[in-house]
């Protein structure tokens, strides 16, 4: 099976082909990926190089020549590191583009702290009228990406290694459910759904899917949260823990609720491993994921 890059890479590739106003902005990551695309498209295929905060600048230029620029890089490249270039060339300027990552929270751990991300939606969050997707497997990647480019907005795809087993229809940007029961309702955030669902076998609740995280499902929470007493949600997100919190928080404020956020860790793990070690390391996996689930459901 093909990565959420890989696919990335081939249906921009083809997006290039079909429709003149997409263009697309590098700084150096997968640049190998798109030879093709930029012979073809020399005036909309622009690597600019390891200069992060001109690919942001460059990408919102192309914005206000009426174009709908494609920015990619490393997440940790792509939000944190020109972050003021998101904030003022894109947001400042009311212009729209679409930000697709690679690299996620941990997807490269040898590439050591410098190339991960668990912060970057927390850190779109403080800015205003980002919508935030974060596909599961490479189809929805791609459908997620094809609906981005149609449109005028600002759109971040957050892509990475970590897949489920099987894509989903990504029918519109609502929660899906995937299970239903009445002792609480679990959202799995993209690539964590295949975890939770081993996690929360035999378990009497709702478990919800999410690609779409931002704007939240205010209105698919309230209704799998139901006509219980007090609704119980807990939030597994591939990024920093706690992220969506405050919006569940705010979609229940009229209801008795608890909410457990879990997530990438703060604290910063200084050995290298593999992908699967920084998933145990912050108790990502189905077996912790279990334990973690039931303590608080159980209360």
């Amino acid at each position: 099976m093909d990565t959420m890059r890989d696919r990335f890479i081939s249906t921009t590739t083809l997006l290039l082909d079909e429709d003149p106003r997409i263009a697309v902005v590098l700084a150096e990551i997968s640049r190998d990926g798109f030879d093709r695309a930029e012979r073809a498209h020399p005036d909309r295929v622009v690597n600019v190089g390891i200069r992060e905060q001109l690919l942001i600048g460059a990408g919102a230029g192309m914005a206000l020549t009426g174009l709908r620029p494609v920015m990619h890089t490393f997440a940790s490249f792509l939000v944190e590191r020109p972050f003021e270039q998101v904030k003022l060339d894109l947001g400042h300027q009311g212009v729209g583009g679409v930000l697709v990552s690679a690299g996620g929270s941990y997807d490269w751990p040898a590439g050591g702290f410098t190339h991960m991300a668990p912060g970057d939606v927390a850190l779109l969050d403080t800015l205003d009228g980002w919508t935030v997707h974060v596909p599961g497997h490479p189809d929805e990647a791609e459908t997620l990406l094809r609906r981005a480019v149609t449109g005028n907005d600002r759109v971040y795809v957050r892509l990475s290694l970590q897949s489920n087993s099987a894509g989903r229809a990504v029918t519109g940007p609502g929660f899906s459910t995937v299970r239903r029961g009445s002792g609480g309702v679990v959202i799995a955030v993209g690539p964590m759904l295949d975890n939770v669902l081993t996690a929360t076998e035999g378990l009497d609740a709702t478990v919800l899917y999410a690609t779409t995280v931002r704007p939240f499902d205010t209105a698919g929470l309230r209704s799998a949260t139901g006509a219980s007493s007090v609704a119980d949600v807990v939030i597994v997100e591939p990024y920093l823990a706690g992220t969506s919190t405050a919006v569940a928080n705010d979609a229940l404020a009229d209801l008795p609720h608890r909410v457990l956020g879990l997530g990438v860790g703060r604290g910063e793990l200084r050995r290298y491993g593999q992908m699967a070690d920084h998933l145990v390391a912050h108790g990502l996996d189905a077996h912790s994921l279990r334990q973690r689930i039931t303590g608080f459901l159980h209360r």
